[in-house]
């Protein structure tokens, strides 16, 4: 990021999330302000249980929040509708879950191409960008293999290449690299990275893996549903 604070990609204010009623009402986000930038890679950290998973869902829009605003590349999301928001979300985002979420009928390549073709790109075309893209993530021998046949840190790069293959311009990632070991875990942040610092695109990531804290940009800590500090990271090579 420059010195010039660049425009907001995110914009949450006062937001407010409960679960449950009555004496079993627990409130997860409570109060939260945060801005997440253009060109930006941000971690979000904290301890299990803090709410880092439940604001994730909020800035995508697939939870609804009971108090505060968001908005979302300039759009505010409380003015979609429900089917606008579904159809914003495949164009403008992609995501990495915990959990892989792969359609185990469907090759690796398959699985990658999934968000192009529901943005009605053609088959072969989807399939050759999935190709290229599972390659980037070193499963370029691997794109023909089933999910079944996959190891578990495989799976997750496959879930990473279909997070990225559509270019979005909000990439929201949830432990990216829990499955993945030491190599293959730096290089997929230094593909998260290259994301995030293209000045149009920006990328969130939840993460309790030290390993990874420099390629960040800025660091939020969210403890008990609220954000408790947010901190430059100094990056390597500068004083």
């Amino acid at each position: 990021m420059t010195s010039e604070t660049p425009p907001s990609a995110v914009r949450a204010r006062g937001i407010v999330k409960s679960f449950g009623s009555g004496d079993a009402q627990v409130t997860v986000l409570n109060g939260i302000d945060l801005d997440v930038y253009l060109g930006e890679l941000l971690l979000l950290v904290g301890e299990s249980g803090g709410g880092k998973t439940t604001l994730l869902s909020a800035i995508a829009g697939i939870l609804d929040i009971d108090q505060g605003d968001i908005d979302v590349l300039g759009v505010p999301l409380s003015t979609l509708s429900a089917g606008k928001r579904t159809a914003f979300r495949g164009q403008m985002m992609g995501f990495i879950y915990q959990q892989f979420n792969l359609l185990p009928a469907l090759t690796a390549a398959e699985n990658v191409a999934v968000p192009l073709l529901i943005q009605h790109v053609g088959r072969i075309e989807a399939v050759r960008r999935a190709r290229v893209m599972l390659d980037r993530v070193g499963l370029g021998d691997r794109t023909e293999f089933l999910p079944k046949n996959l190891s578990g840190g495989q799976q997750q790069r496959v879930a990473i290449a279909r997070a990225l293959v559509n270019e979005p311009r909000l990439l929201i990632c949830d432990e990216p690299t829990a499955a993945l070991d030491g190599p293959n875990g730096q290089k997929v942040m230094e593909l998260l990275r290259a994301v995030g610092r293209s000045p149009n695109r920006c990328v969130i990531v939840v993460t309790h893996d030290s390993r990874i804290f420099h390629f960040g940009d800025r660091m939020a800590t969210l403890i008990d549903g609220r954000i408790v500090s947010i901190e430059q990271i100094q990056q390597e090579g500068t004083a």
